[in-house]
C-alpha cells in the first residue's frame, strides 16, 4: 500500500479526481481524521472536509507508478 497526500479543494477537482482513479481497477481510500472512505465515491468525497488535505490510500503496488501520473494535479507536496 503507497499513502499520498491529496488536496481536492473544488467541486471541479474532486469531480476530475474520481473521473481519473475509476479508469484504475484498484482499491483506493481516502483518509481524513476517524474517517475512512472509498476514493471512488463521489458522495463520500463531499461528506468530507475538503477545506484540509486528505490521505489516499492506493491498494495497488504493481501499477503505483502509473496511478501517481494520473494523480500529480492532486498530490501535496
Amino acid at each position: 500500500m503507497k499513502t499520498v497526500t491529496i488536496s481536492l479543494n473544488s467541486i471541479d477537482k474532486v469531480k476530475s479526481f474520481v473521473n481519473d482513479i475509476s479508469k484504475f481497477d484498484s482499491d483506493f481510500d481516502l483518509v481524513s481524521g476517524r474517517y475512512v472512505i472509498d476514493a471512488k465515491s463521489i458522495m463520500g468525497i463531499f461528506s468530507l472536509d475538503l477545506s484540509k488535505n486528505i490521505e489516499l490510500n492506493i491498494h495497488n503496488e504493481d501499477k503505483v507508478d502509473d496511478i501517481l501520473a494520473v494523480l500529480t494535479p492532486y498530490v501535496v507536496e
